[in-house]
């Protein structure tokens, strides 16, 4: 969590199939306030009806990932405001989840509070050897309010999660590996983007309509209707078809 004045900006890039909504502050550290949540909603709702795009990566410039919510802002809130903050907050980690595409938080550096929500709404989770990661809401009086406390344990058991909610404790990336909670601890920030370019190509070969439907449900638990849409879908012909003319399918269609 951060106490400074918000002017985190975010700034949208492609390059290829890939797309990287990154996090810059112009000074101090990135934190989440409502206009950063509100700019943040604008551009995931963008790329949720790209189809150029495969996969998205959340990335943050400066010391930190994301340092958490604007706690300045917070601290005068009613109980009508908190609960349109959170309000807002979950529509759009719900709609980043709800991504058709392949969603990876690359953390460069510490991702607390808001910036630990955001990296559980995504598919995978990289971390910088020295980052830390945590919810340390319960120390300011607060609970994450943006999915946290239902995420989390989807990675880490309830246990776990009890204890790392409860504490308010940041944990280190190698502890945060060894629970489930991050997927790969990379040694250095300068060394993310080629740890990204080793993901993108282990996860390439799946058709992206395929993939989006896993991801449906996974989110939804509703796997009977989503292999049914599967067989109106070209990839599917185009993978069994492939497969019978044992050929590399093509995924130039998607989605159908």
């Amino acid at each position: 969590m951060a106490n400074e004045k918000s002017q985190t900006e975010i700034v949208l890039t492609k390059e290829g199939a890939v797309a990287t909504v990154r996090f810059v502050p112009a000074s101090g550290v990135n934190i989440f306030s409502s206009r950063v949540i509100g700019d943040l909603g604008i551009v995931v709702e963008k790329l949720a009806t790209d189809t150029r795009v495969r996969f998205v990566v959340f990335r943050g410039d400066g010391k930190v990932f994301l340092a958490g919510a604007d706690i300045s802002e917070m601290s005068a809130f009613t109980e009508d405001q908190g609960r349109a903050f959170a309000r807002h907050g979950h529509n759009v980690f719900n709609a980043i989840e709800a991504l058709p595409q392949i969603t990876i938080a690359a953390m460069n550096g510490h991702a607390l509070g808001g910036g630990c929500e955001l990296a559980v709404s995504c598919d995978f989770r990289l971390l910088v050897k020295d980052g830390r990661i945590g919810s340390p809401e319960t120390r300011l009086g607060l609970i994450p309010g943006w999915g946290g406390t239902l995420r989390l344990p989807r990675y880490v058991g309830l246990g776990v999660a009890r204890r790392l909610l409860f504490s308010g404790e940041a944990i280190s990336a190698e502890e945060a590996h060894r629970i489930g909670l991050v997927d790969e601890v990379v040694p250095s920030a300068a060394e993310i983007d080629a740890v990204l370019q080793r993901w993108f190509k282990q996860l390439a070969p799946g058709s992206p309509a395929a993939i989006a439907r896993c991801k449906q449900s996974l989110r939804l638990k509703d796997e009977i209707e989503e292999f049914a849409k599967c067989f109106s879908c070209s990839d599917s012909k185009e993978g069994t078809s492939a497969f019978l003319a044992k050929k590399p399918p093509s995924w130039a269609n998607w989605p159908s």
